[in-house]
């Protein structure tokens, strides 16, 4: 009694046991999830114009889950292609997910502007070989700088996600080069559910910017005819002049303004166009008869209005103004502010900075992927079991088994967990990590069990030192992986990253919080036997 007490009051084992709690209170495991969740939502679709938001960077387990279509339910992706395929075109569609009714018209090619995946089962995000997708490794012209870079970045994704391609991960990754030479930038674009094609088709383009007034073009991207986008809250942010309102459908309605500054051969060419235009009167303000219409690769990504004020005037500062909508005030804030950077994004860098060269494409399919997952858990539990079996029969203790068992399970656990907190994504580099930090943690918890449970010397050294000693070898050990792990940040243009991290935060998890507690539990099960 006094050990089982002694189990649930020592803080090591206590902490193990919290942190496997949080664990899965961030993965949120849901086995049984039906249904097919919203990847992501086409700009101008009838699926957004019903207000079904993209999801972004939700968490797996916050996306909208779609249930049902026209009364009919969805169980999964061949439902969903089937009512979808035979839905009555000019008709009106009811689609009822988890968080609400939307109503919208089929249009003729029944392409309502939804991505669709499996309903998550859990909030640990897979990689790309496990979903299926495209992987594209860009590579920089010489002389490009680290800003260049990031603004290519920052002006692909934004250009990507025009597209109504979410989920999307654009990253710049580094692969060190020979001694003596600099290393070798690239930057790497994934995209789920999406082909080969149609990705290398939107990134192999340098992108093209233009801004028109009744088809007449005003001014495009880049310093040529902007020589200045505002980004600072002196000049940006949410609109004083309009706030946060409700809107005719009860969602809330943030204004942003942010100032550009047009060359003089761009602001006479607005004058020239503007001063054909006519005034109308709307809601108490004046405006010209035409919009300002900004145009990425020629898909139309803002309408803007132009006040009645720069009618035929050369105005080389500019205020330009927009919104974002959302059900609460707090979010039509993020929205409104997000809208603001991208459009800002699109402004400076509408046409790519730099060129860029496609070094290497991917077309991954998912099913190697579920397969190698499925075959390597079954190997890892299998090695597991075989490790237990020659313990018990070298030590002659068959209790041994549970503790180093509910150790390696908690390693796992936690370390999908941070997966799941983090939002990193689990490729097959991460399983393999995850692999190697099992096997990491099941060598420690041999040497613990040698050191501790082995008769010779036992009646010089207690059983407190000998754990001691045993985690003396472990911290080495820890040491040497975590050093080895570093370079694989780098290497091979980053894709051996999730490897490295896999590895080093399960053999860190293991070694500040499972390792001490399994040690207690030896000295719990066997501390008086030895």
């Amino acid at each position: 009694m006094g050990k089982f007490k002694s189990f649930f009051t020592n803080w090591r084992i206590l902490l193990m046991l919290a942190v496997v709690l949080f664990a899965l209170i961030a993965i949120r495991p849901n086995p049984w999830a039906t249904g097919v969740s919203i990847s992501s939502v086409a700009k101008n679709s009838p699926a957004e114009l019903a207000g079904i938001e993209s999801p972004r960077h939700a968490a797996p387990m916050a996306r909208e889950v779609i249930e049902e279509i026209d009364g009919q339910p969805v169980v999964g992706l061949a439902d969903y292609a089937r009512l979808i395929e035979g839905a009555p075109v000019n008709e009106t569609m009811t689609l009822r997910t988890n968080k609400g009714i939307y109503r919208f018209i089929v249009p003729e090619d029944r392409r309502i502007g939804l991505r669709v995946a499996k309903a998550p089962r859990s909030n640990v995000r897979l990689g790309l070989e496990l979903q299926g997708g495209t992987r594209v490794l860009l590579e920089p012209e010489e002389g490009s700088t680290e800003q260049m870079i990031q603004d290519a970045i920052d002006s692909m994704s934004n250009r990507l996600n025009v597209y109504g391609l979410a989920d999307i991960l654009v990253t710049k990754v580094t692969s060190p080069g020979l001694p003596g030479e600099p290393a070798d930038t690239y930057i790497r674009v994934e995209v789920p559910g999406a082909s080969e094609e149609e990705v290398k088709e939107l990134v192999s383009k340098q992108g093209k910017f233009e801004a028109e007034i009744g088809n007449a073009t005003v001014f495009v991207g880049g310093s040529g005819d902007i020589t200045y986008v505002c980004r600072t809250a002196q000049c940006s942010g949410i609109d004083p002049q309009r706030g946060c309102g409700r809107g005719e459908d009860d969602q809330w309605i943030c204004g942003f303004f942010f100032q550009i500054t047009l060359s003089p051969t761009a602001a006479r060419r607005q004058a020239g166009i503007t001063g054909n235009l006519s005034l109308i009167t709307e809601g108490g303000d004046r405006y010209l008869s035409e919009q300002l219409v900004l145009k990425l690769d020629d898909t139309q990504v803002d309408a803007l209005n132009i006040a009645g004020d720069l009618k035929g005037r050369a105005i080389t500062d500019i205020q330009i103004t927009g919104s974002g909508t959302g059900v609460t005030e707090q979010a039509a804030l993020r929205d409104a502010l997000e809208n603001m950077k991208n459009l800002q994004t699109v402004l400076v860098t509408g046409s790519l900075p730099i060129k860029l060269t496609v070094a290497r494409t991917d077309a991954i399919s998912p099913v190697l992927g579920v397969a190698f997952l499925r075959n390597a858990w079954i190997m890892a539990g299998a090695a597991v079991l075989i490790v237990l079996i020659i313990l018990v029969f070298a030590y002659r203790r068959l209790v041994l088994a549970l503790p180093l068992a509910l150790t390696a399970f908690s390693e796992v656990f936690i370390l999908l967990g941070s997966y799941a907190l983090f939002g990193w994504s689990l490729d097959l580099a991460a399983i393999a990590g995850v692999i190697a930090a099992v096997g990491t943690g099941v060598d420690h918890q041999i040497i613990i069990a040698d050191e501790t449970l082995r008769r010779k010397g036992a009646f010089v050294i207690g059983f407190k030192e000998r754990v001691k000693r045993a985690f003396r070898i472990i911290t080495s050990a820890y040491a040497t992986t975590v050093i080895a792990m570093v370079p694989l940040l780098f290497a091979g243009a980053g894709l051996l990253k999730g490897f490295a991290i896999a590895t080093i935060t399960g053999v860190t998890i293991g070694v500040l919080i499972t390792r001490p507690a399994f040690a207690h539990i030896l000295e719990l099960i066997f501390g008086e036997q030895s």
